[in-house]
């Protein structure tokens, strides 16, 4: 939608970004039919393209835009006949423009049971994922496709059936009662992540960095955030991701290469984002309610806040894996954990936690794991083992920007003679996975 010289497209795109999911909620609360409202949502900005350039902006685009979205549901509900429709339940809205009836007014409950609605536990990962971009962020089904390189008719099925299978299965566009909201919660931000995650180093293709997906995600957070302010592991999690995308601007060259965060222009980091997302963080902190992404936007402050790579307060990091390790246990955490205690205490040190990880065989096919245990078996001068593990890592890996970089460190591995000189050390920045969990801390 351009807005070059046309301020009503300027409006109407802001009132997209700003109202399509308060519209579609609320209508699919009403209607019980994602679909239906879907319809009525694309009539009425359909409609107010045409009206707003014939008459001018209303005072309250968002009213406009649920009244005339409401009106079009119901005249479609009662064009159907198969369908008997209930006056009572259905009132007649008035005319469209804003000023004969009262908008159908929309509440933050109507926006968080769309949430829960589209990650909703009996739905497969993907469309919760698909579901959330199209419904809660607005993209289109192309946009959604070109950011996970899915054929569009492939995403659109997905969709349908997803929506299908909404109304089939009863789910409801509400918020969980309180004893399964921090359940259902720690879904929805799963989701989040993962999109984030996607965003920050893509699982497949050319490109390291879809940015418009962690905007994207980033945009998502701080709805919940809103909608939720009490809750201290969503104000983590928007903290983590505003953290991480600080960087953004420095984890590729020109060329599209991964940037190590060693080799990062600090002087390039987004301050403001910084700045936000620190004191997002200080303020959930405070409430004294610690979680796993709380941590995690700890230990990325930490890097935040370092001049150098070499002034990092890798003890500290440490420290913090060690608790999300007991807070949140899993292999991956292991793998965290031992590349920052690697870092603090010492290659062998990191060696000693990561040895079960790879002995368990859970990770086998996880490339930060081997590039993991590269870089301290580098670190600990053991050349040829460094080589090999290099080379899991590159044949794991899926994206191209990071594999062109695993292949570089598994050539200057194999080049290297124990007891011969080597660079100083530069521990390899890895992606981070919708776990929850940045693989390394050290992400490019």
């Amino acid at each position: 939608m351009g807005t070059d010289g046309d301020p009503v497209a300027g409006v109407l795109e802001h009132a997209y970004r700003d109202e399509w999911s308060a519209v579609v909620a609320t209508l699919a609360r009403r209607l019980g039919d994602l679909q239906a409202a879907e319809d009525a949502a694309a009539e009425a900005f359909a409609a107010a393209a045409r009206v707003w350039a014939r008459d001018g902006t209303p005072p309250n685009p968002g009213g406009w835009l649920m009244t005339t979205a409401w009106r079009k549901a119901v005249d479609q509900l009662r064009g159907n006949r198969a369908i008997a429709v209930d006056p009572q339940q259905f009132p007649d809205t008035g005319a469209a423009s804003g000023s004969e009836a009262p908008p159908v007014t929309v509440g933050g409950d109507d926006q968080l049971g769309l949430v829960f609605a589209c990650c909703h536990p009996a739905l497969a990962l993907e469309v919760r994922v698909a579901l959330t971009l199209r419904f809660v962020a607005g993209l289109t089904t192309r946009q959604i496709a070109a950011a996970f390189v899915l054929p569009e008719a492939t995403l659109a099925q997905r969709l349908v059936r997803a929506k299908r299978k909404i109304s089939e299965s009863g789910i409801r566009f509400e918020v969980p009662g309180p004893d399964a909201l921090a359940g259902r919660l720690d879904g929805v931000h799963a989701v989040v992540y993962l999109v984030f995650n996607e965003g920050y180093a893509a699982s497949g293709g050319e490109q390291l960095i879809h940015a418009d997906l962690c905007e994207e995600a980033i945009w998502l957070g701080r709805l919940l955030h809103r909608l939720l302010p009490e809750d201290t592991e969503t104000a983590g999690l928007v903290a983590l991701m505003l953290l991480h995308h600080s960087r953004a601007a420095t984890r590729q060259d020109p060329d599209g290469g991964a940037v190590l965060l060693a080799d990062q222009d600090r002087a390039r980091w987004d301050a403001a984002l910084i700045a936000d997302g620190t004191a997002i963080l200080d303020a959930a902190v405070a409430r004294r309610r610690p979680g796993p992404y709380q941590i995690e936007a700890a230990i990325a402050a930490l890097h935040a806040a370092a001049d150098s790579f070499e002034a990092t307060d890798w003890p500290q990091i440490a420290a913090l894996y060690g608790t999300l390790a007991r807070l949140s246990p899993s292999p991956v955490v292991e793998v965290n954990r031992a590349v920052a205690v690697g870092m603090a205490d010492g290659p062998h040190a990191g060696l000693a936690i990561l040895e079960p990880v790879l002995a368990s065989g859970a990770l086998t096919g996880y490339a930060p794991l081997h590039a993991a245990h590269a870089d301290l078996l580098e670190r600990a001068g053991l050349a040829a083992e460094a080589s090999a593990a290099w080379a899991r890592a590159e044949r794991a890996m899926g994206n191209a920007a990071l594999q062109r970089e695993l292949h570089r460190r598994r050539a200057a591995a194999a080049e290297s003679e124990l007891g011969s000189r080597r660079e100083e050390p530069r521990s390899f920045g890895m992606k981070i996975f919708p776990t929850g969990v940045e693989t390394s801390g050290l992400g490019p």
